[in-house]
Formats: C-alpha cells, sequence, structure tokens
C-alpha cells in the first residue's frame, strides 16, 4: 500500500477514536462515572476503597500525591522483583522455568513499574505463565494509570485558585483503570484475539522443521546458525570439513500464552514489552495486516486523547487542539523522513547494479532489511515513527537495520522528552513544560505578560517547567557518560564504529526516555541492567515529581484576567514557536552525540 495513503488511514482512524476517549477520559477525571460502566464498575470501586480504607474524596498536596506515587511504584518494583526471583516456585510454569537473578529482576522490575518496558531477555524462554500475566501485566495498567493520574492532577491545578489540593492518588488510579483502561483493552483484546494472536495457558508445542538447520551453542541457551553447512545424517560439515561441535536442530519451539491480553494493554497503556521475544514482528503477537493495524492504531490512540482531553478538561478546548496540532505537525514530519529514507534505501543499495532497491509490482524495493514481508516498509516506518513518539516501545521491524537517517528520526523524538503525544499522560505533561517555556521567551520577546491558561508564570513555575523539561535529557547523558567509562562497554556491542555508537546510545535514548524499544545489538550484563534501571526509574519520576510540583505551585495561584497584553496560547503563531522550542531544546541538548552515532554513519554510507 502506498506509505502516504497508509498513514493518513492509520492517523484518520486514530483522530475518529481519540475524540470520544477524550471525553470520556476529561469525564473521568472529572470524578464522574460513566453511566454505562458505573453499573458494572461501581461496586467494584467502592469495594476497593472500602478494603484499602481509602476516602475518595480527599485532596491531597502536590507532596503528598508525589509521596503515593513513590510508595505505590516502590512497592510494585519489590513485589514484581518477588515474583520474578521465585517464578520457579510458583504456579502456572509449565516450562519449569527457573526464577531471574538479581541484576535481571531488578532491571524489568523497575522497567515494567517506570511504563518502560525495556527488555533485556527472551520473553517465551525466560518468563512463566504467572509472571506474565500476575507480573508484568497488572503494572502495565498500573503505569500508565499512573502517568495519567498525573496529568489528571496537572489538569485540576489549571482550574482550581487557592487551594493546595489536586485530588486523590488512589481514586484516579483506580477509576483509570476501572473506567479508562479495562474497558478499553478488553475491546482490543477482543479484536486481536479474533485477528489471530494467540490466547490461552496451553503448554508449550513443538513443529518438526521442514529442513534441519546446524548450529553453534554459545553457552547460554543462544545459538548461531551454520548457513552454509551441510548435514550429511548426524553430521555437520562447513566447506567441506566436519564440524564436530555442531548441534542439528530439527525442531522449534512453539510458544503459547495469554498473549492477546498483555498485547492490548502493551499497546494502549504505551508500555511496549512483548509477550514473546520478537514482539509484534511475532506471528503469533501479530499475525496479519489487521491485527498489525489495530495495533498501530492502539499506540497512538490514548496519548491522543489525552491531548484533547486535556483541552477539555481546562475548559479550553482550543488549548488541546494547540497541542495536539503541534504534536501532529511534528510527527507528520517524522513519518514523511522515516518512510522515504527507508523506501529510498541505503546510498550502496541505491548505486548497487546487482540489487533493485526500486519499488515494482513484484517487489517492495527499498531496505526491506529487518522487515517482516507480511507488513513491509509502509507499516514498518508507521509503526516506529508511532512507537517512539509514542513512548511506546513495541516493535514490528528491527530498529538495528533501519536506514541512519530513520535511525536519528526515532533517537530524535525520544531525545524531546516523548512529547510528541509522547506516553499516555507523561507526554501531555511535558508538553505543558514545553509551553510554559514558550510562553516565558516569547513573553520576553515582543514584551508581553507571561500567563498561560489564566495563570501568572513566576519564576517558581519556571523552575519547575525547565527540570520537568531537561530532566529526561539530563538523565540520559549523565547516564549514558557513566556507562561510558565502563571497562566492558564494548563487549555490551555487536559491532564498533559509528553504527556501535548508535546501538549504545539508543539504549540509553529507550531507556532514558521511558520507551523501551530496542535497536538491537547489545547484550547486557549485570552492570548494564542495573546502570539501565536506574536510568528509568530517574527518567520517569523525576518529570513526575517536577509535574506534580508545578501543579501545586499553579492551584494556590488566582486567576488573572484576559488583557491586551496576554499572549495567545491557541493560535498558529504559538503552535509554531512550541515546535520551535522543542526542537531547539532537543538540538541543543543532544546534537554532538547525534553527530557521533547516526549523522556519522550517514556520512560513512555517503562517501564510503
Amino acid at each position: 500500500m502506498n506509505a502516504a495513503l497508509y498513514t493518513a488511514i492509520i492517523i484518520a482512524i486514530t483522530v475518529a477514536l481519540a475524540i470520544p476517549m477524550a471525553h470520556l477520559i476529561a469525564q473521568v477525571c472529572a470524578g464522574k462515572q460513566p453511566r454505562l460502566l458505573a453499573v458494572v464498575a461501581g461496586p467494584v470501586e467502592r469495594g476497593i476503597y472500602r478494603l484499602v480504607r481509602t476516602d475518595p474524596s480527599e485532596e491531597m498536596s502536590w507532596k503528598r500525591y508525589l509521596a503515593s506515587v513513590l510508595a505505590f511504584s516502590l512497592a510494585g518494583v519489590v513485589a514484581l522483583m518477588a515474583i520474578l526471583m521465585l517464578q520457579g516456585f510458583l504456579p502456572a510454569n509449565p516450562s519449569h522455568l527457573p526464577g531471574l537473578g538479581f541484576d535481571l529482576a531488578f532491571n524489568t522490575a523497575i522497567s515494567f513499574v517506570t511504563n518502560t518496558n525495556w527488555q533485556s531477555y527472551i520473553a517465551e524462554t525466560t518468563l512463566s505463565r504467572f509472571s506474565q500475566v500476575a507480573g508484568l501485566c497488572v503494572w502495565n495498567f498500573a503505569s500508565a494509570a499512573t502517568g495519567i493520574g498525573v496529568m489528571f492532577a496537572l489538569i485540576r491545578a489549571f482550574r482550581r485558585e487557592g487551594v493546595a489540593g489536586l485530588g486523590s492518588f488512589w481514586a484516579d488510579l483506580v477509576r483509570i483503570m476501572l473506567y479508562i483502561l479495562m474497558p478499553l483493552n478488553l475491546v482490543v483484546a477482543l479484536a486481536l484475539a479474533a485477528g489471530g494472536v494467540v490466547e490461552n495457558f496451553g503448554p508449550d508445542r513443538y513443529a518438526d522443521l521442514l529442513e534441519p538447520v546446524a548450529a553453534l551453542s554459545d553457552g547460554q541457551g543462544g545459538y548461531t546458525v551454520l548457513e552454509r553447512a551441510s548435514i550429511q545424517g548426524d553430521r555437520v560439515e562447513l566447506d567441506g570439513k566436519p564440524v564436530p561441535q555442531a548441534v542439528i536442530i530439527s525442531r522449534e519451539l512453539l510458544a503459547q500464552g495469554p498473549a492477546a491480553s498483555q498485547v492490548a494493554i502493551k499497546q494502549t497503556g504505551t508500555n511496549g514489552g512483548g509477550y514473546f521475544g520478537a514482539n509484534a514482528a511475532h506471528p503469533y503477537e501479530n499475525p496479519n495486516a489487521f491485527t498489525n493495524l489495530v495495533e498501530t492504531v492502539s499506540i497512538l490512540l490514548v496519548p491522543m486523547a489525552c491531548t484533547l482531553a486535556f483541552g477539555i478538561g481546562v475548559k479550553n478546548s482550543k488549548q488541546g487542539r494547540a497541542f495536539f496540532a503541534a504534536m501532529l505537525i511534528l510527527l507528520i514530519c517524522a513519518l514523511g523522513t522515516v518512510c522515504v529514507s527507508e523506501q529510498a534505501a541505503t546510498p550502496a543499495l541505491s548505486a548497487s547494479n546487482q540489487v533493485n532497491s526500486m519499488a515494482s509490482e513484484l517487489a517492495a524495493g527499498g531496505n526491506m532489511e529487518g522487515k517482516e514481508a507480511r507488513f513491509g516498509i509502509a507499516a514498518s516506518s508507521v509503526w516506529t515513527v508511532s512507537t517512539t513518539a509514542a513512548s511506546s516501545g513495541s516493535v514490528n521491524a528491527s530498529h538495528d537495520s533501519l536506514t541512519p537517517v530513520a535511525a536519528l528520526v526515532a533517537m530524535v523524538q525520544m531525545a524531546l522528552g516523548e512529547v510528541i503525544f509522547g506516553g499516555v499522560g507523561s507526554g501531555l505533561y511535558g508538553m505543558v513544560g514545553f509551553a510554559i517555556l514558550t510562553v516565558f521567551i516569547a513573553g520576553l520577546m515582543v514584551g508581553r505578560t507571561p500567563e498561560f491558561l489564566g495563570k501568572k508564570i513566576e519564576p517558581e513555575q519556571m523552575r519547575w517547567a525547565v527540570v520537568l523539561c531537561l530532566a529526561s535529557p539530563f538523565v540520559i547523558l549523565a547516564g549514558s557518560s557513566i556507562a561510558a567509562l565502563m571497562p566492558s562497554v564494548t563487549s555490551w556491542l555487536s559491532t564498533q564504529g559509528a553504527h556501535g555508537f548508535s546501538e549504545f546510545l539508543y539504549a540509553f535514548m529507550s531507556t532514558g526516555a521511558n520507551n523501551g524499544s530496542a535497536f538491537g545489538g547489545i547484550s547486557p550484563d549485570p552492570w548494564l541492567n542495573i546502570c539501565l534501571g536506574l536510568v528509568m526509574f530517574g527518567a520517569r519520576f523525576m518529570p513526575i515529581g517536577a509535574a506534580l510540583a508545578l501543579a501545586g505551585s499553579l492551584a494556590r495561584h488566582s486567576r488573572v484576567a484576559t488583557s491586551a497584553g496576554t499572549l495567545s496560547t491557541t493560535n498558529a503563531l504559538f503552535v509554531f514557536l512550541l515546535i520551535l522550542i522543542i526542537i531547539l531544546i532537543g538540538a541543543l541538548s543532544f546534537y554532538p552525540v547525534f553527530a557521533l552515532g547516526p549523522v556519522a554513519e550517514q556520512i560513512q554510507m555517503i562517501f564510503g
């Protein structure tokens, strides 16, 4: 399918669904339960409040709201680590998989609690059914609800004046899961299961290969296939010489499990962690064009809805549409760049006389390396841009095989703090930080009063807005700088040079932006697992702390009347300035490291 047409269809469907979803989110933010859902979920909600002995009408200060977020998340890290390390003794483990080591359990627990879902393991051969369902799937819901809850607190801050209360985190958490995430994901999971995504609790199965293959074991459960080897009975020969250490593989493991239910929330909650190691490139997780469309739409659905819900919640729908326009323009620019770059292929392929990189009726053309033939370049490019824009991290193609330009676009989107729609809730409050910076800078340029949505922007708000915008770049650059000094750093990478640096940089970009997608080529060791875990934790909770502190200061301020000196934040000029500030901050923060990675690799490809 034509890339432009496919992109237009995806965006049109997502926007059409995001509009009613935005009204639902705004309604839940206001504490109003949807009538139809309240019939079923209302008694459950009240029962939860009684069970945990919390008052849903409580008004928490920003410090108490933050303390609740941190306490809930830290408890989740401990509980999830316990499940992962003890899974060998827990039920629903038909393959009798052992528990994870401390470093991998630490990395995985923080990854899912922070809505990052970075995976330093092969899911189907590492985690039991119990770990996947009772551990990871539960935190797919909880981490997404936490991000939306912080957005709710910020919305209330703009609505209120002269008060310290931002609502109850516990009530927000329960309502978001019961009235938004669970109903949405029930529908998505049923659609995916109907489309062929596996959903069962049966044991893993084996299938006989049509042609056995020879491979060498790495001693750690992995194998390297000997492409040119010949198999003679029970002997393996390579270039006419026997290879006694080679093994003959005649069966393939077909992992089973409740994948559809976890794939649904991994997409809609911008979590991204795959039930299978190959993520959405796996035929059991994303078997056909229909499921690929559903999953692609699901990546952007809730982030788009959150943007529009912000405008509804603050009683200024134009502001939500202005944010939406800025995000959509950046998204379309990224989509166009990646699609064109991938279809044009690498300079070497384009110049080759032996390989036809032009698209035709019989050939996809372009850079098909690392892509599933059933999806092709257009669907893979749209997914790649969507997942790095929306802080999702799920993949349906290998990012390690992207052209340098496409890889640069993916990294830039993460470097901008995931504000191009971004994660559920987190993308919106990140954009608010940039909007406050834009108002302040534009006010200095034209001599107008720095105000935003009726709130005067003073030094306190500016400080928290700066922290909110720069927290992610700081964590990424600090974490990667420290890791680069480790003696074992070269052993983590599959290659050296500019591409190897891109592999290294992408890992810290992905975890530091709470994205979780993998560029590939990284072989983590215990030190890297610990380092990336700390990066994920800092990149998640530093912006949350800044967003809640900003909300607390805004809630205490009285509203000011709009005057002739107030800068409009809903017109085309503001959208342009907002985009400019976002790009400038991202470029100034990361241009030097980009020059050493994808930019250098592209130059090498052009000039040899």
